[in-house]
């Protein structure tokens, strides 16, 4: 039953990794640079990348684990230099650095549905501290020269999902506090990271200036991975990997970033992002602002169908804001877009009426749930104990992103203080 399960997992990430080949070079819509990207990797940046490793992350297929590089680190780094520098200037990746195990990490729905899982990819160590010279290498050129659209908050020094929320919210409230009804359409790309393809991922880094000896590195990364399902220390065959940059990555986030970097190009309402999260906002006072809401949607659903990506138009929802809101209805790929009075916006719930009692009381039940375990836990209550348990069991949920939704309410503000007071 369980290798049922495993083959399962993997067959479904595999249906989703067809990769066509392109035959030209599409326009990017993002002026090329010629600048090169050397990389020649020094002793003190392997020893600096060694001693940053988590030694509590588990190792890939390869069995290296992140603490044995960490303890003999004068004795592996020297090596470990000289296998990057071959590795760049041969532009080619040891296969070994090319194998996961994948994690499958339940969402939410049915656990018998295999789409209802994030696979998370569990790569060799050493590969990705050469991805992390690769990546910091990439992020250095992207911030030089200016090519990251300041749309996207995800995996992006300097911002987070707070940033994502606020900037975001902050035009939404300054328009519905006139009075002007708002629109707000949430997208889902089906599968965004494991259907990117690789030809076309290639040509979108051509045209951010990564060239040259880098760029065929990456393609050599990308090119002949092979992944198998593990649940329980179990494990599936091994299947190959056509498409999609591996959730788990070091190099992954950044590559998604560049590739889905004009997805608003000629959109004019407004467009935030967090990696592949993506929400836009536009008034509608007008049917014209509708139709012009609807017209960005169209490009946005032409710039899939391109770019061989594809929007699960079953979750993109649109929230009607306002009371003199029209609550047109939009369409995506020939189908309706379904209407929401309440959304869970990275991780933040969201609604119509844009008050924010809702999230405030599903934050008090979540710390509530977590002091309970404690106090059911923990026989030995002294506050060395129950401090730290507090700090990262229960305070994080009254925290995370309160600068968003901090209570005003006067029942909202004592269901928070109770929290406090039953911790103490």
């Amino acid at each position: 039953m369980l290798y049922f399960i495993q083959m399962s997992i993997n067959s479904h990430m595999f249906l989703f990794s067809s990769n066509q080949i392109m035959t030209h070079k599409n326009h990017i819509g993002v002026e090329g640079k010629t600048h090169p990207i050397i990389i020649q990797v020094s002793l003190e940046e392997v020893l600096e990348q060694i001693e940053k490793l988590n030694v509590n992350r588990s190792p890939g297929p390869d069995g290296i684990h992140p603490r044995v590089l960490k303890e003999l680190k004068w004795e592996i780094a020297e090596l470990l230099s000289v296998v990057c520098n071959l590795s760049f200037k041969s532009a080619s990746v040891p296969n070994d650095w090319k194998a996961a195990n994948v994690t499958p990490i339940f969402k939410k729905g049915s656990r018998g549905d295999p789409g209802n899982y994030r696979p998370v990819s569990l790569t060799s160590v050493p590969g990705k501290l050469v991805e992390t010279i690769v990546k910091n290498k990439i992020v250095k050129h992207v911030e030089e020269h200016n090519l990251l659209d300041k749309s996207q908050h995800g995996f992006c020094k300097g911002k987070s999902c707070l940033t994502n929320l606020l900037e975001f919210f902050e035009g939404v409230n300054r328009h519905a506090d006139k009075g002007d009804p708002v629109d707000i359409v949430y997208l889902d790309f089906q599968k965004a990271f494991n259907k990117v393809p690789h030809q076309r991922l290639l040509c979108k880094l051509q045209g951010h200036g990564i060239r040259g000896k880098v760029l065929s590195w990456i393609e050599n990364w990308l090119k002949d991975r092979k992944q198998r399902v593990g649940i329980n220390g179990k494990f599936s065959d091994w299947r190959g990997v056509t498409s999609g940059v591996p959730q788990g990555s070091v190099l992954g986030p950044i590559l998604f970033n560049l590739f889905i970097n004009d997805l608003e190009e000629g959109v004019s309402s407004e467009v935030v992002k967090f990696a592949d999260d993506t929400k836009l906002f536009r008034i509608i006072k007008t049917e014209a602002d509708c139709e012009g809401l609807q017209e960005d949607l169209t490009k946005l659903s032409d710039w899939a169908t391109k770019w061989q990506m594809k929007f699960n138009v079953g979750k993109c929802k649109v929230m009607h804001i306002g009371k003199n809101n029209p609550n047109y209805t939009y369409s995506m790929m020939g189908a309706n877009l379904a209407t929401t009075n309440q959304e869970r916006d990275l991780g933040v719930i969201v609604d119509s009426a844009l008050k924010t009692s809702t999230q405030s009381a599903v934050a008090v039940k979540k710390a509530n749930r977590m002091l309970g375990i404690i106090r059911k836990g923990i026989e030995n209550k002294t506050q060395n104990i129950l401090l730290p348990l507090y700090k990262t069991m229960v305070r994080p949920h009254l925290e995370y992103c309160v600068q968003m939704w901090s209570p005003h309410l006067k029942k909202d503000i004592l269901a928070v203080e109770r929290v406090q007071k039953r911790a103490t």
